[in-house]
């Protein structure tokens, strides 16, 4: 029994001895990689609530050529937009870019304009005289809107958006309107009053600047889910900026010749257009246009179903 405890209490300090000496002499390899793997574990944590760097990346705007479109239309006070319009303006304020490889200012380059001859309803209103300063002389002494697409068509021709045989595009282009209107309901309610078929360098999405500019300036209004809300097209609260509205937002000088002048709405529109390429806001189309949209008042082959 005395030789038993002997044993181990020689053996026990031998042991502690033996790890003692193991841990002193392990190789410094080791206890560097532990080193290191601790410190990339701390490097990979990001804490939940660290923004992100945000970075001011210049983006390639994908499209070529602007054509900026202010239509003007016959109208009754207190009309909607389900009335049977008509054009009876057409302007157009082309734009490109002043350097294609940077592509961050845009010009005017050149204009069309063009009053336009009502077929349904010939004679202007009192009240669509005093909101577009259109006279009566001006739209009888016009070409008709089938006349008028067609020498929309020789301008963007020679201007190099089409081709002239097959009237296939040569460039990446997109109308921009202030609202989808122009567009969804002028041009496709006078395409059939006129028995004109929709051209199909006019078809297409177009590039809505009234929305683009209403979201910007949203998004650099709200944060979070209130942003994501007011984005919403149907936002109860969602602004709505008319072209005075946008141009004041931007930071730009007040609205420039007389309001409801299609022309003038144009070259303020293209203002617009401007200031968001330099700004550095992606400019493509945004807003889908159904060309075969249809009106109850629309009859068969250009018959308006109402009295005159």
């Amino acid at each position: 029994m005395l030789n038993a405890w002997t044993a181990i209490n020689i053996a026990i300090p031998a042991l502690l001895a033996f790890f003692l000496f193991k841990f002193w002499t392990r190789p410094q390899s080791t206890i560097d990689s532990k080193n290191n793997l601790e410190t990339e574990h701390q490097e990979q944590i990001v804490l939940p609530h660290e923004p992100e760097p945000k970075h001011d990346v210049k983006l390639r705007q994908p499209y070529d050529v602007f054509l900026i479109l202010d239509v003007e239309g016959t109208c009754q006070e207190g009309s909607g937009f389900d009335y049977p319009n008509e054009i009876i303006e057409f302007p157009v304020c082309l734009m490109k870019w002043k350097n294609d490889e940077e592509r961050s200012d845009l010009v005017l380059v050149d204009e069309f304009r063009s009053f336009v001859k009502p077929l349904w309803k010939p004679n202007l209103s009192k009240f669509c005289q005093e909101l577009t300063g259109i006279t009566q002389p001006q739209v009888d002494n016009a070409p008709t809107f089938t006349q008028v697409l067609d020498s929309v068509f020789h301008f963007l021709v020679r201007n190099g958006v089409l081709e002239e045989s097959s009237g296939k595009p040569l460039v990446r282009f997109t109308w921009c309107s202030d609202g989808p209107y122009d567009v969804r309901d002028f041009v496709v309610k006078t395409c059939f009053i006129s028995q004109t078929p929709m051209p199909a360098w006019l078809r297409g999405d177009i590039l809505d600047v009234h929305r683009l500019v209403t979201d910007w300036s949203i998004m650099q209004n709200y944060r979070g889910r209130k942003m994501k809300a007011m984005l919403a097209l149907n936002h109860p609260k969602r602004p709505s900026l008319n072209i005075a509205s946008q141009l004041r937002v931007l930071g730009l000088s007040p609205f420039e010749g007389r309001k409801h002048s299609g022309i003038d709405d144009a070259r303020n529109i293209a203002r617009i257009v401007a200031e968001c390429a330099r700004r550095n806001i992606c400019l493509r189309p945004n807003t889908h246009i159904n060309p075969n949209r249809r009106w109850n008042w629309m009859g068969k082959s250009g018959e308006v179903l109402l009295r005159s």
